[in-house]
């Protein structure tokens, strides 16, 4: 049994270490330059497509999530996002802290439409949204794997291990249910992997 479960460790690690890029080789998750660069470029787009933009930078939301978001799902007075959490056997929320600016740009938009508390802020079916997030993607230049909103959640992920933030505290953020698919990011830190390359060179 022991030996069992060796076996299906290492293959649950192959795919793990596999999994942030695609058969090729490609990277599946956005850099932070590139993300920068597709929250500048989102500022001459509408106004929603850039809030749908930002949304995905700022919480690593599937962009399925994002679209659930209405005016009850944001939080002012904890500066939190709530998400209802996909993939999962039952229902589960996740608050997810996002600056303050941008949570009251949010509710400001949905009072400038005359939203109710139940109306989705992005009122688009999921194709909508990946062909504007994809277009924006285009004229940033940005090709390959990572040129899909899920590139957003993927950099999310691998920015905020960067960034020191707990795997725990990762995986929460994302609605991870196995911490298995947080580990994953772990093994991705361009910025700590540049300094030891600078320093080995």
């Amino acid at each position: 049994m022991l030996r069992e479960w060796a076996v299906q460790e290492r293959r649950q690690t192959t795919y793990n270490e596999g999994s942030l890029f695609d058969g090729h080789g490609q990277r599946k998750y956005l850099t932070q330059s590139e993300s920068r660069c597709l929250l500048a470029l989102s500022t001459k787009d509408g106004r929603q497509t850039r809030m749908f933009c930002h949304l995905l930078y700022y919480t690593g939301c599937r962009c399925s999530e994002g679209l659930q978001i209405t005016l009850r799902r944001l939080d002012p007075e904890t500066g939190r996002i709530i998400f209802r959490t996909l993939k999962r056997r039952h229902t589960v929320f996740r608050a997810v802290r996002v600056p303050r600016p941008f949570l009251r740009e949010l509710t400001a938009f949905a009072a400038s439409l005359g939203l109710g508390p139940d109306d989705p802020l992005f009122p688009w079916c999921r194709q909508t949204a990946w062909r504007r997030i994809r277009k924006l993607m285009d004229r940033a230049g940005i090709e390959g794997p990572q040129a899909t909103p899920k590139g957003f959640r993927h950099g999310f992920g691998c920015h905020g291990i960067g960034s020191g933030l707990p795997e725990s505290l990762v995986g929460r953020l994302l609605g991870h249910a196995n911490p298995n698919s947080t580990r994953v990011y772990t093994l991705v830190r361009d910025d700590e992997e540049r300094a030891l390359a600078r320093r080995m060179w």
